[in-house]
């Protein structure tokens, strides 16, 4: 790319070059150029005092080779070069026009954008993002996710003026989506249901660990219940289950079998529920109450927790215990964890099923 300006002025390299970041010069604006020429592989900027090279890396980020100064060299460090108008609305990156994001295949002809190595400049997102869908529809890929860390949540609004759509959020970021083709978008939704896990723990007193939450529902107010909470990311469900009796009750406890299972629509959200509930063995006795969560915990007498009137009345809770205490009674089955691994991707999870065979097993199928 050669330059040359209107009015012809000595300056030094330090007005032009600011080692190991973008700089913008107040004294270049395109209305005193009189001629610009682009070429991908090498730039020059002349001036009367003034000469630069610099070359295009792979990512088209153009890098400085070497500056000179009337008959002496400067060396000087990488940088990216802008140039921005005296108005302070525009600005241009020396850039190709062709630089797409960065970004991965996924496995169903779409990409994945590397969140990691967006362009720093929201004004250089605009014109990059446009020549990366119109390159991507080129190239025949199909849906596009773009993940954007909440520290670049200004460049959701171009997105979204681009048209994407808004697929999901954690704390960290927020996750939108583009579909390319025309009809309907074929990515798959969010997540639609959450994972809770109850632990219904017994001793060999007969004795069922039960808590009562500070924080629940009027109408649960003096109930004794079993530990319950919900399943974190890439948590097993028996994992889970253990962890939460932990956490309130301060019980150790290593995983039986998974009892039954509950799946409830629009609980949170309009988010459907699944909730299990797993048989634990306890591995220790003393209680310690979580203060955040709990206002009380105990060993309660089966049947003085069977009895409770909210128990008695509700024929979800009613069903739950009358299957733990046929399990109790060898008279069924539940769901027991086998790691397995399957060809389809190669990982090692867990399947849950009975196995009711030989004569060593300690329950039956009714």
């Amino acid at each position: 790319m050669e330059m040359k300006l209107f009015e012809s002025k000595s300056v030094s390299a330090s007005e032009i070059f600011h080692v190991g970041r973008t700089y913008s010069t107040p004294f270049l604006n395109f209305r005193h150029i009189l001629g610009v020429k682009f070429s991908t592989q090498f730039c020059a900027c002349k001036g009367i005092f003034l000469k630069a090279t610099c070359a295009s890396t792979s990512d088209n980020t153009y890098l400085p080779e070497k500056a000179t100064i009337g008959q002496g060299k400067l060396s000087i460090e990488p940088l990216s070069y802008r140039i921005n108008g005296t108005n302070g609305t525009s600005s241009i990156l020396f850039s190709s026009d062709k630089r797409v994001l960065h970004a991965f295949d996924d496995e169903y002809g779409g990409v994945i954008v590397d969140p990691e190595r967006l362009p720093a400049n929201p004004y250089a997102f605009v014109s990059i993002l446009h020549a990366s869908l119109s390159q991507w529809k080129k190239m025949g890929k199909k849906g596009v996710w773009l993940k954007l860390p909440v520290e670049r949540s200004e460049l959701v609004p171009i997105a979204v003026k681009e048209g994407f759509q808004y697929h999901h959020a954690e704390r960290g970021y927020l996750m939108l989506t583009y579909w390319i083709p025309e009809g309907p978008c074929m990515l798959p939704d969010n997540a639609s249901h959450q994972v809770g896990v109850g632990g219904f723990v017994i001793n060999e007193k007969n004795e069922v660990l039960v808590v009562q939450e500070k924080h629940c529902a009027p109408s649960s107010v003096g109930l004794w219940k079993i530990p319950t909470g919900f399943v974190l990311e890439s948590e097993e469900i028996f994992s889970g289950a253990i962890r939460e009796v932990k956490e309130e009750t301060g019980i150790h406890t290593e995983f039986v079998e998974v009892i039954a299972f509950r799946h409830a629509h629009n609980v949170a959200f309009q988010k459907s529920d699944l909730f299990f509930i797993c048989m634990l063995r306890p591995l220790s006795t003393q209680i310690i109450v979580d203060d955040l969560e709990i206002q009380a915990a105990k060993w309660m007498p089966l049947v003085e927790f069977v009895e409770q009137p909210l128990i008695q009345e509700d024929s979800m809770f009613k069903k739950i215990i009358d299957i733990c205490i046929a399990r109790l009674g060898k008279r069924y089955c539940g769901l027991s964890a086998h790691k397995l691994v399957s060809k389809f991707d190669g990982k090692l999870s867990s399947l849950y099923y009975n196995v009711v065979e030989g004569q060593d097993f300690n329950c039956s199928a009714s």
